[in-house]
This record gives structure tokens, C-alpha cells and sequence, in this order.
């Protein structure tokens, strides 16, 4: 994103704390994709996916007002949004499968299938970022992010311990965050 785009963002958000649906609109339009596309990797059906959007640009109209701009951006905020709602979601579907109450999504998408839909700036800088992580680090951050495993779900598919999942996501977030700090020409990650 441009710094105007920025800008406009904090401007469209004002908006939407005081009531503007136009506001609204427009974030929708500038951000739902890049959501969708975190929500379709981690849900992996487009109902479901499509409806957490809904979800959470409702909620982004009902709770703009709790943006700080000093915690990040409109994007990020939306985004940290969808992809918590996402794994919630996800918890819940599969409880209520496990309990009979769903049936299994068959010939639902295939996970691999599924690519997240980010602009192309935030794609590339997100993918130098994770691709400059070593091997490790960027699995686990992948299985957290994406599939929105729990530290005990990762240890258990990586076959490693807890506490050696919790300290490879936690030096491999620390990286991530020092990367995104950095001006967005210089963007390196130290190994």
C-alpha cells in the first residue's frame, strides 16, 4: 500500500465511526479480497469464507471507533480480525462435526487449492518476509497463520516439543515484525 492509501484508510475509517455507509463501501472494496483470501485458506470453502467477510466488516462498522492508528493499519486491523474470527470459525465447524451435528465437507476445496488474494505490494513483501525465515520458523508460522493450528496442534504434526514450537513461532514472529518495521525498500530478515 502507498502511503495516501494509508491515509485514506484512516480517513475512511473515521467515517465509518460516524455512521457513513459510503465509508463503509469503500473500505469493503479496497480490503475485502485480501481478507476473503486469508479466510479461504483457513476455512477452505467460499460459503464460509464469504460469510466470516460479512462478519467482520459488520463488526468493523459496529466498532470502528476502536481503531488506534498507532497499533498498525486499517488493513491489518481488518485483517488480524478476519483471521481470528477465521480460526474461531474453524474450532467450531469442527466440533460440530466431530459431535455429528455438520456433515464433512466433501468435495469441499482442496486446502492446497486455495491461494490467499492479497495485492500484489503486500504479497511480495509478505512472501520476501516469510520466504528469508528459516525453514522452520516460516512452517510453523505458515501452520499458525494459515491453518490456525494451536502450539500443541504443531507440535503434534511437526513432531517436536511445545516448547521448542513455542520458541521457533516466537523468534520467527520477533523476525517477521522487526521486517515490517523497516522501511519497505530495505526490507531484509536476519537468520
Amino acid at each position: 500500500m502507498e502511503p495516501g492509501d494509508i491515509e485514506r484508510d484512516h480517513g475512511l475509517i473515521a467515517a465509518v465511526a460516524a455512521g457513513d455507509q459510503r465509508a463503509l463501501a469503500e473500505l469493503y472494496d479496497r480490503h475485502a479480497s485480501a481478507l476473503l483470501g486469508v479466510a479461504l485458506r483457513i476455512l477452505r470453502t467460499r460459503q464460509d469464507a464469504e460469510d466470516l467477510v460479512h462478519d467482520v466488516f459488520v463488526e468493523a462498522w459496529q466498532r470502528a471507533g476502536d481503531f488506534d492508528a498507532s497499533r498498525g493499519s486499517v488493513r491489518s486491523w481488518l485483517l488480524v480480525r478476519g483471521r481470528s474470527r477465521a480460526v474461531d470459525r474453524l474450532r467450531s465447524l469442527e466440533a460440530a462435526r466431530r459431535r455429528g451435528l455438520l456433515a464433512c465437507a466433501e468435495g469441499g476445496e482442496d486446502e492446497s487449492s486455495v491461494e490467499p488474494i492479497w495485492d500484489g505490494l503486500d504479497r511480495a513483501r509478505a512472501k520476501r518476509a516469510l520466504d528469508a525465515l528459516p525453514e522452520m520458523q516460516r512452517a510453523l508460522v505458515e501452520l499458525a497463520y494459515f491453518e490456525g493450528l494451536s502450539c500443541s496442534e504443531m507440535a503434534l504434526r511437526c513432531e517436536i516439543p511445545i516448547g521448542t514450537v513455542k520458541s521457533r513461532l516466537s523468534a520467527g514472529m520477533a523476525k517477521l515484525r522487526r521486517a515490517f518495521a523497516e522501511p519497505s525498500d530495505t526490507r531484509r530478515v536476519e537468520r
